[in-house]
């Protein structure tokens, strides 16, 4: 049994309104939170979806248009103009599909078994549709056969209500419906079944090979309106036999009829599970024991009200401050709650494990991404939320034959993009003083740092020649320029871990390690390039637009990105990294060069790179920091007026409206943060250098009855410039701000202007890297 506390934990609702920390601050209109426009990012690229969850919840619900091409990776594109139907589980701006759980059909008519093609609505079970609404906890549409759709969830149960205009309909559960992809072989599906009991609970389970290779979900599903008849349907939908109480196979389908389906709506209420069907049945009488939607639709609407709370803005526009708000939104989606209610959960060895009351086990870690905003966005407004995943982590790097997860979905290890950035998250949690047993997760990360026989998923590959080399040659491995530079960020938070655990030999030796990022920065060409076994650099002259030498047709040296990007990945050594191209005057030479070139790209390029300024790209991960490095070379006005510039040019509040996939929330958290005045260039060293507020005002609930607010006097879209900062009521000349500080609560004042100022210009001011100043 999960006590309230735990509820209130998870949900988010115990945190409370408080007022200013600081004596004598007046307020006479207080910033306040926007509304969120939850279809934000669910056109263009941005990959979201628009159904209801709970914060981190474990069922997201939500319509679904297609699921065979990227740009429905979530299930859902705007710019479609039919749905299939309402499935249980999705990802959130990923540039990979899953997901997409037990497929619910409300319709009429002849029975469709097949959804058909998205070009021809007629074709099989699509619906065109109209009025569809969205809001955080609560979505509704109506759909072309006349059935109006409603959607709501608690944290483990989906909740579904239809309104059937009179007459016969019926309702399909197409539960071989999944995310397709042209690079799909084998058996998608390795197995599934489907049974209805005798107390009309329809209950189903299955294994699938999609991306998270073998992963296991499981649903119970009860109805307010016992159906007419119900009929299965095995592979190749063959009808089973006429009574059939259930099917197995691996196409797997049923069809519940209702010979007169208008009157009272038809309630649906699913549970969800990764360990087993009892495991949902608990969910489901534990959490929606009875029929009342509008109340559960209520209490999802309060607990996201609340949430949304968290960060409240005053000033900008009205599209910027609903852009901020769904920003905030959808930072809360992942990770996802992946244990059930008496605490168990399927661990990354596959085996089941109990979690203890207040730490429960999460899913959807999109690391790679969001180590760089998302994770400490949520140790400043969710401290207890980042705790929770930080011990989660320590779990899953225990239990995974890999140790520290890189993407890890719903119990198994994808493998996806480069590194094992679970251990920035987890060295970042440890440098601002997240309580965890650290030394737990060591072992695993040890092998991983130093033992080239330790298992590697794709991820990790090149560790031998990194170990023996000090960098990734590009004859050998895939991505080598981007592996080296992350594997030696990967060593720099491994060293914090290896304190946290005693061994401070090791420490020593990963801190030295973590300046191997400079083995494939070519000195005398200004630009990280391929370099080969032999340790001759590839290409005469040296291109940087280029995605690399490629021998085969889908070989890259660098992940999603080229030689201009990948020059500036490196975040924890920037005095080095400067010191490397011939000190401050060539480094902001070279980031001008960055900024102003042209936006030319090779066509071979990944669709990932996207929102160029100059070769700049906002829309991908590996330089969404390059803007704050102006700051370390005595330039910060520079990256005033560029932060400025990119969120203002960057995020819409439109479909359309994020540059690039969100990447389970980490774009949006660059928006939520930058907007704040502040970014964390290397989380793991716990502090965050100053940018360009956007909002006059900003109120942040930080827990335990603190705030931090935000002042921005003299801001205007023409005065992106900081003339000076006070914190609390004092002078600060520092062009950066530590963790510790904020977290405490308090005022930060940035005086703004129109015109450069010599603000943080002072060696001394300038932001500290490689755990020192410049």
């Amino acid at each position: 049994m999960i006590t309230a506390n735990r509820r209130q934990l998870l949900s988010g609702t115990g945190l409370a309104i408080v007022g200013s920390t600081v004596p004598g601050t007046a307020w006479a209109q207080a910033p306040a939170a926007a509304k969120p426009d939850l279809f934000v990012g669910t056109g263009g690229h941005g990959h979201t979806f628009p159904g209801p969850s709970l914060p981190f919840g474990m069922v997201q619900l939500g319509p679904d248009t297609d699921n065979a091409r990227w740009d429905a990776c979530s299930g859902y594109h705007r710019t479609d103009g039919s749905i299939m139907g309402f499935s249980h589980t999705h990802l959130s701006g990923t540039g990979i599909g899953d997901m997409l759980d037990v497929l619910v059909v409300p319709t009429r008519g002849k029975l469709e078994l097949k959804p058909g093609p998205l070009d021809n609505a007629d074709g099989g079970y699509r619906q065109r549709f109209s009025d569809e609404h969205a809001e955080p906890g609560y979505y509704r549409v109506r759909l072309e056969s006349g059935v109006r759709a409603e959607l709501t969830v608690t944290e483990r149960v989906g909740l579904h209500r239809y309104h059937f205009p009179k007459g016969a309909g019926h309702i399909l559960i197409d539960f071989a419906h999944m995310i397709l992809d042209k690079w799909d072989t084998g058996a998608l599906i390795e197995s599934a079944s489907l049974a209805l009991g005798v107390d009309g609970m329809l209950t189903g389970s299955r294994q699938v090979n999609r991306w998270a290779k073998g992963r296991n979900i499981h649903f119970a599903m009860q109805l307010s309106r016992k159906p007419s008849r119900v009929e299965f349907f095995g592979d190749d939908d063959k009808p089973a036999a006429e009574g059939a109480k259930g099917v197995t196979g691996k196409s797997v389908k049923v069809a519940l009829f209702f010979d007169e389906a208008g009157g009272a709506p038809i309630v649906i209420k699913t549970g969800m599970s990764g360990v087993s069907v009892n495991g949902a049945r608990a969910a489901l009488t534990q959490e929606a024991p009875g029929w009342n939607f509008d109340r559960a639709a209520a209490e999802a609407r309060r607990i996201w009200a609340r949430e949304l709370q968290s960060v409240r803005v005053k000033g900008g526009t009205e599209a910027q401050r609903t852009i901020m708000s769904s920003a905030l939104y959808h930072t809360m989606l992942a990770p996802t709650l992946f244990t059930d209610r008496d605490g168990r959960y399927m661990g990354m060895d596959r085996q089941v494990h109990q979690a203890p009351e207040d730490a429960p086990a999460f899913s959807t870690y999109s690391t790679w991404d969001t180590y760089r905003a998302l994770h400490p966005l949520l140790t400043l407004i969710r401290p207890e939320h980042a705790a929770m995943f930080t011990r989660d982590l320590i779990r899953q790097t225990q239990q995974s034959p890999y140790g520290p997860p890189v993407w890890p979905l719903q119990g198994i290890e994808t493998g996806c993009m480069i590194g094992w950035h679970s251990v920035v998250i987890m060295a970042e949690a440890r440098a601002k003083g997240i309580e965890a047993d650290y030394a737990a997760a060591w072992p695993n990360i040890r092998r991983r740092a130093f033992d080239p026989k330790f298992k590697d998923s794709d991820s990790s590959l090149g560790r031998e020649h990194y170990y023996a080399l000090g960098y990734i040659p590009a004859d050998k491995v895939w991505e080598s320029v981007s592996r080296t530079q992350e594997y030696a960020y990967d060593d720099w938070a491994m060293a914090v871990l290896a304190e946290a655990a005693g061994a401070h030999d090791d420490a020593a030796t990963l801190r030295k390690r973590s300046l191997n990022y400079r083995n494939v920065l070519d000195a005398e060409v200004g630009f990280a390039r391929p370099r080969f076994s032999d340790g001759k650099w590839w290409g005469s002259p040296y291109d940087p637009i280029q995605i690399g030498h490629m021998p085969k047709p889908w070989w890259r040296d660098f992940t999603e990105a080229n030689g201009w990007q990948a020059t500036f990945l490196n975040q924890h050594d920037t005095y080095g990294l400067i010191r490397h191209f011939g000190g401050d005057a060539k480094f902001e030479a070279k980031l001008d060069a960055f900024f102003n070139g042209p936006s030319t790209l090779p066509a071979n390029a990944p669709p990932d790179i996207t929102g160029l300024v100059g070769q700049y790209a906002h829309g991908n991960e590996p330089d969404q920091h390059a803007a704050y490095l102006y700051a370390f070379c005595g330039k910060p006005w520079k990256t005033q007026a560029m932060v400025r510039r990119l969120l203002t040019e960057m995020y819409k509040a439109d479909p359309d409206g994020v540059i690039g996939n969100d990447d389970c929330g980490q774009m949006s958290a660059w928006f939520v943060l930058s907007a704040l005045g502040f970014y964390p260039v290397d989380p793991v060293s716990a502090v965050y250098v100053f940018g360009s507020p956007l909002f006059d005002e900003a109120e942040l609930d930080l827990g335990k009855g603190r705030t931090l607010r935000v002042r921005a006097p003299g801001n205007g879209p023409d005065s992106p410039y900081v003339q000076s900062v006070r914190w609390n009521g004092r002078p600060w000349t520092r062009n950066w701000i530590a963790h510790a500080e904020l977290a405490k609560g308090g005022e930060l004042v940035f005086e703004m202007g129109p015109k450069p100022s010599r603000f943080g210009t002072a060696m001394e001011d300038r932001p500290p890297s490689f755990g020192k100043s410049g």
